[in-house]
């Protein structure tokens, strides 16, 4: 088996993926996606092996590179469909809506004009994120309207037009961690707490953030299952958190970071995800 672990920053998790295929006998090549060209007229044909490993940060890079190699032939994890429903915020949380996972209440001003009517309706605080993006870049919590106004006045001057539309979510009043699960197919292959750094909110590892092991309940197990299928499945991080009425899922993540969740377990987590790609080419 040959193998192909695509990325545009390389991080430990891709190298620790690599280690892990080497070890399992798989020949596995990290590849700068960076440094790829495609000739899109003639369609099949990409030499990259077996199988590849999707890890670009990039959500866009991402996107294109996967509908280029599934064009030519290739079996990608994750595929196309399951990277634009996790890059998109507005596609993750309508399709975990629909499923009946509950997630934050969430509304999506399409106009400067209405973030605020939005705000009003949820009660501040409000947490203004934008559609694509990760680590918790350009994430605000919004206590009240004089803030919410500057946020949106600074928007309104950027050049892209999705700045110029507003994912506004309901803040969840939670302990100060959340919940990053690891999942590869059908498999929850670890569930951490991840506790913010001290003067942050934000509880993202590559902002600082520590993560603990703990086992989840059976329903809440359930609902992180549950929101890996609907998004598509493959190799993705839930994340979920302890709000008043209970867990919410509020994001899925489609190159899952998990150097924090492995400095909490005594397993490896590459070696899991790496089983999993391989059981998927043997299919």
């Amino acid at each position: 088996m040959k193998a192909s672990i695509t990325f545009d920053r390389l991080r430990w998790e891709e190298k620790a993926l690599k280690d892990e295929a080497d070890s399992m006998g798989i020949e596995a090549s990290l590849v700068d996606a960076k440094a790829l060209i495609f000739d899109i007229s003639k369609g099949n044909g990409h030499g990259l092996g077996d199988v590849v490993v999707q890890r670009c940060i990039s959500h866009y890079r991402s996107l294109f590179l996967t509908r280029m190699l599934e064009g030519a032939g290739a079996h990608v994890i994750n595929s196309y469909g399951v990277a634009d429903f996790c890059g998109n915020k507005l596609a993750t949380t309508m399709a975990l809506a629909k499923a009946g996972i509950p997630t934050p209440r969430t509304f999506v001003a399409l106009s400067s004009e209405m973030v605020e009517k939005a705000a009003e309706e949820l009660g501040f605080p409000v947490v203004l994120k934008p559609f694509v993006g990760s680590w918790g870049r350009m994430v605000s919590v919004i206590r009240d309207k004089p803030t919410l106004q500057s946020i949106v006045e600074l928007r309104e001057e950027l050049p892209n037009p999705v700045e110029h539309m507003y994912y506004v979510q309901e803040y969840i009043q939670r302990p100060p961690r959340d919940i990053r699960a690891v999942v590869a197919g059908s498999e929850l292959v670890a569930c951490v707490h991840r506790y913010a750094p001290e003067g942050d909110w934000r509880t993202n590892v590559a902002r600082g953030g520590v993560s603990k092991a703990f086992t989840p309940t059976p329903e809440l197990k359930e609902m992180i299952m549950k929101a890996a299928v609907v998004v598509g499945g493959g190799v993705l991080g839930v994340d979920a958190m302890e709000g008043p009425k209970g867990h919410v899922v509020h994001e899925v993540n489609n190159t899952v970071e998990f150097k924090g969740a492995q400095s909490a377990v005594d397993w490896s987590i590459p070696k899991k995800i790496m089983e999993y790609i391989a059981s998927t080419v043997k299919r």
